[in-house]
Protein backbone atom coordinates (compact mmCIF):
# COMPACT_ATOMS: atom_id res chain seq x y z
CA UNK A 1 0.00 0.00 0.00
CA UNK A 2 1.36 3.08 -0.89
CA UNK A 3 1.89 6.16 1.24
CA UNK A 4 -0.52 8.48 -0.28
CA UNK A 5 -3.21 5.68 0.30
CA UNK A 6 -2.14 5.04 3.71
CA UNK A 7 -2.48 8.67 4.76
CA UNK A 8 -6.08 8.71 3.02
CA UNK A 9 -6.76 5.89 5.17
CA UNK A 10 -5.84 7.76 8.11
CA UNK A 11 -7.79 11.24 7.46
CA UNK A 12 -11.23 8.90 6.42
CA UNK A 13 -11.02 6.40 9.71
CA UNK A 14 -7.93 7.87 11.87
CA UNK A 15 -10.44 8.22 14.66
CA UNK A 16 -12.02 4.55 14.27
CA UNK A 17 -8.53 3.58 14.87
CA UNK A 18 -7.93 5.48 18.03
CA UNK A 19 -11.16 4.17 19.21
CA UNK A 20 -10.46 0.39 18.93
CA UNK A 21 -7.16 1.55 20.10
CA UNK A 22 -8.60 3.04 23.28
CA UNK A 23 -10.76 0.54 24.11
CA UNK A 24 -8.02 -2.42 23.91
CA UNK A 25 -5.88 -0.18 26.19
CA UNK A 26 -8.88 0.07 28.74
CA UNK A 27 -9.23 -3.40 28.26
CA UNK A 28 -6.13 -4.97 29.08
CA UNK A 29 -5.87 -2.21 31.98
CA UNK A 30 -8.98 -2.89 33.71
CA UNK A 31 -10.07 -6.17 34.64
CA UNK A 32 -14.01 -6.90 33.02
CA UNK A 33 -14.05 -4.05 30.51
CA UNK A 34 -13.72 -6.27 27.70
CA UNK A 35 -17.57 -7.15 27.51
CA UNK A 36 -20.68 -6.69 26.33
CA UNK A 37 -22.22 -5.00 29.26
CA UNK A 38 -19.41 -2.57 29.22
CA UNK A 39 -20.08 -2.05 25.69
CA UNK A 40 -23.83 -1.63 26.12
CA UNK A 41 -23.23 0.75 29.26
CA UNK A 42 -21.14 3.05 26.92
CA UNK A 43 -23.59 3.11 24.19
CA UNK A 44 -26.77 3.87 26.34
CA UNK A 45 -24.45 6.54 27.85
CA UNK A 46 -23.82 7.79 24.51
CA UNK A 47 -27.28 7.52 23.33
CA UNK A 48 -28.03 10.75 25.67
CA UNK A 49 -25.55 13.34 24.51
CA UNK A 50 -24.89 11.64 21.33
CA UNK A 51 -28.54 12.72 19.98
CA UNK A 52 -27.41 16.32 20.81
CA UNK A 53 -24.13 15.95 19.47
CA UNK A 54 -25.82 15.31 16.00
CA UNK A 55 -28.02 18.75 16.29
CA UNK A 56 -24.43 20.25 17.20
CA UNK A 57 -22.69 18.82 14.09
CA UNK A 58 -25.51 21.03 12.12
CA UNK A 59 -24.65 23.98 13.79
CA UNK A 60 -21.00 23.36 14.13
CA UNK A 61 -20.90 22.80 9.86
CA UNK A 62 -22.56 26.31 8.91
CA UNK A 63 -19.66 27.65 11.16
CA UNK A 64 -22.17 27.94 14.24
CA UNK A 65 -22.10 26.55 17.59
CA UNK A 66 -25.02 25.75 20.10
CA UNK A 67 -24.09 26.16 23.97
CA UNK A 68 -27.59 25.73 25.17
CA UNK A 69 -28.17 21.90 24.53
CA UNK A 70 -27.34 21.02 27.62
CA UNK A 71 -29.57 23.79 29.56
CA UNK A 72 -32.11 22.57 27.11
CA UNK A 73 -31.86 18.97 28.46
CA UNK A 74 -32.59 20.29 31.92
CA UNK A 75 -35.50 22.18 31.14
CA UNK A 76 -37.23 19.49 28.36
CA UNK A 77 -36.93 17.16 31.46
CA UNK A 78 -38.36 18.69 34.16
CA UNK A 79 -41.61 19.88 32.00
CA UNK A 80 -41.65 15.80 30.53
CA UNK A 81 -42.01 14.47 33.68
CA UNK A 82 -44.53 17.07 35.03
CA UNK A 83 -46.56 15.75 32.46
CA UNK A 84 -46.40 11.80 33.39
CA UNK A 85 -46.00 12.70 37.16
CA UNK A 86 -48.97 10.96 39.39
CA UNK A 87 -50.11 9.01 36.03
CA UNK A 88 -49.10 5.87 33.55
CA UNK A 89 -51.44 6.92 30.95
CA UNK A 90 -49.49 6.22 27.26
CA UNK A 91 -51.34 9.43 25.96
CA UNK A 92 -49.20 11.47 28.42
CA UNK A 93 -45.95 9.45 27.87
CA UNK A 94 -46.75 10.35 23.68
CA UNK A 95 -47.45 14.12 24.56
CA UNK A 96 -44.32 14.20 27.35
CA UNK A 97 -42.07 13.14 24.64
CA UNK A 98 -43.64 15.63 22.11
CA UNK A 99 -43.85 18.22 23.84
CA UNK A 100 -40.07 18.25 24.98
CA UNK A 101 -39.15 18.02 21.16
CA UNK A 102 -41.57 20.51 20.46
CA UNK A 103 -40.31 22.74 23.24
CA UNK A 104 -36.63 22.16 22.36
CA UNK A 105 -37.52 23.18 18.65
CA UNK A 106 -39.15 26.29 19.97
CA UNK A 107 -35.77 27.60 21.68
CA UNK A 108 -34.21 26.17 18.80
CA UNK A 109 -35.97 28.61 16.68
CA UNK A 110 -35.11 31.62 18.64
CA UNK A 111 -31.53 30.40 18.46
CA UNK A 112 -31.70 30.44 15.06
CA UNK A 113 -33.77 33.73 14.17
CA UNK A 114 -31.46 35.58 16.82
CA UNK A 115 -28.91 33.90 14.55
CA UNK A 116 -30.16 34.38 11.28
CA UNK A 117 -32.24 37.25 11.17
CA UNK A 118 -30.50 39.73 14.35
CA UNK A 119 -27.18 38.56 12.73
CA UNK A 120 -26.14 38.10 16.82
CA UNK A 121 -23.03 35.48 17.03
CA UNK A 122 -23.91 31.49 17.37
CA UNK A 123 -21.38 31.96 20.44
CA UNK A 124 -23.69 34.91 21.86
CA UNK A 125 -27.00 33.65 21.09
CA UNK A 126 -27.07 29.89 22.07
CA UNK A 127 -25.18 31.21 25.66
CA UNK A 128 -27.92 33.17 26.55
CA UNK A 129 -30.50 30.63 25.60
CA UNK A 130 -27.83 28.89 27.66
CA UNK A 131 -28.53 30.75 30.75
CA UNK A 132 -32.53 31.21 30.37
CA UNK A 133 -32.97 27.53 29.71
CA UNK A 134 -31.17 26.22 32.68
CA UNK A 135 -32.84 29.52 34.89
CA UNK A 136 -36.49 28.69 33.03
CA UNK A 137 -35.88 24.69 34.39
CA UNK A 138 -34.88 25.60 38.05
CA UNK A 139 -37.65 28.23 37.89
CA UNK A 140 -40.73 25.56 37.00
CA UNK A 141 -39.21 22.71 39.01
CA UNK A 142 -39.00 24.85 42.39
CA UNK A 143 -35.06 23.81 41.94
CA UNK A 144 -36.26 20.12 42.75
CA UNK A 145 -36.50 16.87 40.88
CA UNK A 146 -39.69 16.06 39.38
CA UNK A 147 -40.88 12.57 39.69
CA UNK A 148 -41.07 10.40 36.63
CA UNK A 149 -42.14 7.42 37.42
CA UNK A 150 -44.91 6.33 34.99
CA UNK A 151 -44.64 2.95 33.41
CA UNK A 152 -45.36 3.95 30.43
CA UNK A 153 -43.44 6.62 29.70
CA UNK A 154 -40.18 4.66 31.29
CA UNK A 155 -41.26 2.13 28.76
CA UNK A 156 -38.46 3.09 26.30
CA UNK A 157 -35.80 2.65 29.13
CA UNK A 158 -36.88 -0.45 30.09
CA UNK A 159 -37.34 -2.51 26.77
CA UNK A 160 -34.68 -3.92 24.91
CA UNK A 161 -34.94 -5.91 21.69
CA UNK A 162 -32.39 -8.63 20.84
CA UNK A 163 -30.42 -7.21 23.37
CA UNK A 164 -30.71 -3.86 22.33
CA UNK A 165 -31.88 -1.42 25.20
CA UNK A 166 -34.80 0.74 23.97
CA UNK A 167 -32.73 4.31 24.30
CA UNK A 168 -29.93 2.60 22.08
CA UNK A 169 -32.18 1.44 19.29
CA UNK A 170 -33.67 5.28 19.81
CA UNK A 171 -30.72 6.79 18.96
CA UNK A 172 -29.30 4.52 15.81
CA UNK A 173 -32.68 5.69 14.37
CA UNK A 174 -31.90 9.09 15.09
CA UNK A 175 -28.51 8.80 13.55
CA UNK A 176 -29.40 6.92 10.34
CA UNK A 177 -32.21 9.80 9.68
CA UNK A 178 -29.61 12.45 10.71
CA UNK A 179 -27.29 10.99 8.22
CA UNK A 180 -30.04 10.73 5.47
CA UNK A 181 -30.52 14.16 5.93
CA UNK A 182 -27.14 16.14 6.30
CA UNK A 183 -25.76 13.86 3.02
CA UNK A 184 -28.74 13.18 1.16
CA UNK A 185 -30.90 15.38 0.87
CA UNK A 186 -31.52 19.31 -0.65
CA UNK A 187 -31.45 20.30 2.94
CA UNK A 188 -28.02 18.43 3.49
CA UNK A 189 -26.38 20.19 0.71
CA UNK A 190 -27.73 23.89 2.04
CA UNK A 191 -26.24 23.36 5.06
CA UNK A 192 -22.66 22.67 3.70
CA UNK A 193 -23.05 25.49 0.94
CA UNK A 194 -23.54 27.91 3.72
CA UNK A 195 -20.94 26.72 5.76
CA UNK A 196 -18.54 26.46 2.88
CA UNK A 197 -19.08 29.87 2.11
CA UNK A 198 -22.11 32.24 2.80
CA UNK A 199 -22.07 34.53 0.24
CA UNK A 200 -21.88 31.83 -2.60
CA UNK A 201 -24.69 30.04 -1.26
CA UNK A 202 -26.95 33.35 -1.28
CA UNK A 203 -25.61 33.93 -5.02
CA UNK A 204 -26.80 30.46 -5.72
CA UNK A 205 -30.17 30.92 -4.56
CA UNK A 206 -30.03 29.31 -1.24
CA UNK A 207 -32.42 31.04 1.15
CA UNK A 208 -29.47 31.07 3.72
CA UNK A 209 -31.54 32.54 6.72
CA UNK A 210 -34.20 29.68 6.63
CA UNK A 211 -31.61 26.99 6.53
CA UNK A 212 -29.89 28.40 9.11
CA UNK A 213 -32.94 28.62 11.39
CA UNK A 214 -34.02 25.02 10.44
CA UNK A 215 -30.25 24.17 11.69
CA UNK A 216 -31.03 25.31 14.90
CA UNK A 217 -34.73 24.20 15.08
CA UNK A 218 -33.33 20.79 14.64
CA UNK A 219 -30.82 20.90 17.40
CA UNK A 220 -33.18 22.16 19.53
CA UNK A 221 -35.88 19.15 19.12
CA UNK A 222 -32.92 16.47 19.45
CA UNK A 223 -32.05 18.49 22.85
CA UNK A 224 -35.83 18.18 23.29
CA UNK A 225 -35.67 14.32 22.70
CA UNK A 226 -32.52 13.71 24.73
CA UNK A 227 -34.59 15.56 27.98
CA UNK A 228 -37.42 13.26 27.93
CA UNK A 229 -35.05 10.33 27.41
CA UNK A 230 -32.77 10.94 30.38
CA UNK A 231 -35.68 12.09 32.50
CA UNK A 232 -37.41 8.24 30.88
CA UNK A 233 -34.08 6.44 31.90
CA UNK A 234 -33.63 7.96 35.54
CA UNK A 235 -37.14 8.22 36.62
CA UNK A 236 -36.97 12.03 37.18
CA UNK A 237 -36.86 15.12 35.50
CA UNK A 238 -34.06 17.42 36.85
CA UNK A 239 -33.00 21.04 36.66
CA UNK A 240 -28.71 20.17 37.35
CA UNK A 241 -29.54 17.50 34.56
CA UNK A 242 -27.40 18.53 31.34
CA UNK A 243 -24.68 20.28 32.68
CA UNK A 244 -21.68 20.80 30.74
CA UNK A 245 -23.30 18.06 27.97
CA UNK A 246 -23.11 20.75 25.31
CA UNK A 247 -19.09 20.09 26.02
CA UNK A 248 -19.02 16.64 24.95
CA UNK A 249 -21.09 17.12 22.37
CA UNK A 250 -19.23 19.73 20.83
CA UNK A 251 -16.59 17.76 21.84
CA UNK A 252 -17.73 14.26 19.84
CA UNK A 253 -18.30 16.30 17.14
CA UNK A 254 -14.92 18.08 16.72
CA UNK A 255 -13.09 14.83 17.30
CA UNK A 256 -15.62 13.00 15.07
CA UNK A 257 -13.48 15.46 12.02
CA UNK A 258 -16.28 18.26 12.16
CA UNK A 259 -14.32 21.07 11.26
CA UNK A 260 -15.31 24.71 13.73
CA UNK A 261 -14.51 26.61 9.93
CA UNK A 262 -17.50 25.08 8.82
CA UNK A 263 -18.60 22.73 5.69
CA UNK A 264 -17.06 20.19 6.88
CA UNK A 265 -18.15 17.21 9.07
CA UNK A 266 -20.57 13.66 8.99
CA UNK A 267 -22.93 12.17 11.56
CA UNK A 268 -21.06 8.75 11.56
CA UNK A 269 -18.13 10.47 12.13
CA UNK A 270 -19.96 12.33 15.01
CA UNK A 271 -20.89 9.24 16.02
CA UNK A 272 -17.11 7.20 16.26
CA UNK A 273 -16.62 10.93 18.33
CA UNK A 274 -19.12 10.12 21.07
CA UNK A 275 -18.33 6.76 21.31
CA UNK A 276 -14.85 7.91 22.12
CA UNK A 277 -16.05 10.58 24.48
CA UNK A 278 -17.88 7.88 26.29
CA UNK A 279 -15.54 5.15 26.21
CA UNK A 280 -12.91 7.90 27.47
CA UNK A 281 -15.65 8.51 30.78
CA UNK A 282 -16.65 4.94 31.45
CA UNK A 283 -12.67 3.85 31.91
CA UNK A 284 -12.09 6.57 33.51
CA UNK A 285 -14.66 6.16 35.83
CA UNK A 286 -13.45 2.18 36.52
CA UNK A 287 -10.33 3.17 36.75
CA UNK A 288 -11.42 5.62 40.25
CA UNK A 289 -10.41 8.74 38.39
CA UNK A 290 -11.41 11.91 39.95
CA UNK A 291 -14.33 13.66 38.58
CA UNK A 292 -11.84 17.10 38.18
CA UNK A 293 -8.82 15.46 36.66
CA UNK A 294 -11.42 13.85 33.76
CA UNK A 295 -12.94 17.27 32.96
CA UNK A 296 -8.94 18.02 32.58
CA UNK A 297 -8.53 15.19 30.21
CA UNK A 298 -11.92 16.08 27.85
CA UNK A 299 -10.57 19.51 27.98
CA UNK A 300 -7.49 18.77 26.49
CA UNK A 301 -8.89 16.20 24.01
CA UNK A 302 -10.99 19.05 22.85
CA UNK A 303 -8.18 20.88 22.41
CA UNK A 304 -6.25 18.43 20.70
CA UNK A 305 -8.74 17.70 18.18
CA UNK A 306 -9.28 21.72 17.58
CA UNK A 307 -5.64 21.79 16.87
CA UNK A 308 -5.45 18.69 14.52
CA UNK A 309 -7.89 20.51 12.65
CA UNK A 310 -6.38 23.44 12.47
CA UNK A 311 -3.32 21.94 11.41
CA UNK A 312 -5.02 20.28 8.75
CA UNK A 313 -6.45 22.87 7.19
CA UNK A 314 -3.33 24.45 7.16
CA UNK A 315 -1.65 21.91 4.86
CA UNK A 316 -4.74 22.53 2.76
CA UNK A 317 -3.95 25.70 2.51
CA UNK A 318 -0.53 25.60 1.61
Amino acid sequence: MSNDAVKKMLNAYGMVFILIALFLVLSVSIDGFFSARTVWSIIEQVSMFGIIAIGVTFAIVTTGIDLSSGSMVAFTSVVAASIVTGGDSVSAAFLAFALSIALGALLGAINGGLTAIGSIPPFIATLGMMIIARGAAQLYSDGRPIDASSEAFTWISDVSVFGLPGLVILYIVVVVAAHILLSRSTFGRHVYAVGGNLNAAKICGINTTKTLIWVYVLAGALSGLAGAMLAARTYAGNPSYGLSWELDAIAAAVIGGVSLSGGIGTIPMCVIGALIIGTTNKGLNMLGVDPYWQQIVKGLIIVVAVLIDTLKRRKKGS
